[in-house]
């Protein structure tokens, strides 16, 4: 059995695409990264589940959205990785929502998520008097959005509604306020019955 070792300051990673077309002829890139960095990536798949963390550092591969990480594995120092887990936030159950920290929305119910960022829902046209965004706000402040847990994946709390017919109508009938065509075509033909929102603390 191998003995642990401490966490170092920094992991040599070789990094390649996972992307669906990407080609067999991908560049690797291989660069010094610091180990929370690394160990940030595992937490979306995780959590602070220090184990699953250590397994991870010991196999010596990870993807993480469209990219693959590869370094050589060691047994960690199991109060390294409790030392390195607790610079993160925890989830916090008794935060509210609060629509001035909220940066993303998400719609969902139908066979497509609808995304939609704060910068994209804020866009006003010329002679607008509210956003899109702000009508989502507003219908995100009521009593019954309820917080979730804390996203690593996105270093942000997320909390989560279930909205009712009146207002899902309400959000599809504002589309036309929507300056990208994608979103607005997606709010117009979609369903959804339940909206998430992530907010930086």
């Amino acid at each position: 059995m191998l003995a642990s070792m401490p966490l170092p300051q920094t992991v040599r990673v070789k990094l390649s695409s996972e992307a669906a077309e990407a080609i067999a002829l991908t560049p690797v890139v291989v660069q010094e990264l610091p180990v929370r960095d690394l160990i940030e990536h595992m937490l979306g798949f995780t959590g602070k589940d220090e184990a699953r963390i250590r397994e991870l550092l010991k196999r010596g591969t990870l993807v993480s959205g469209a990219s693959r990480f590869r370094w050589t594995g060691w047994e960690a120092d199991a109060d390294g990785v409790r030392e390195v887990l607790g610079t993160f936030p925890d989830a916090d159950p008794s935060r509210l929502f609060e629509a001035s920290r909220c940066m993303r929305a998400i719609l969902r119910g139908g066979r497509q998520a609808i995304e939609i960022s704060r910068e994209a829902g804020a866009r006003k046209g010329l002679f607008q008097r509210a956003s899109f965004w702000e009508l989502l706000m507003e219908v995100a402040g009521a009593p019954s959005t309820a917080y979730a847990g804390y996203s690593y994946r996105d270093r942000a709390d997320w909390f989560r509604r279930e909205l009712s017919v009146t207002e899902t109508e309400r959000i599809r009938a504002a589309s036309d306020s929507v300056r990208f065509s994608t979103i607005r075509n997606q709010l117009r033909a979609g369903a959804f019955a339940q909206m998430e929102l992530y907010c930086e603390r």
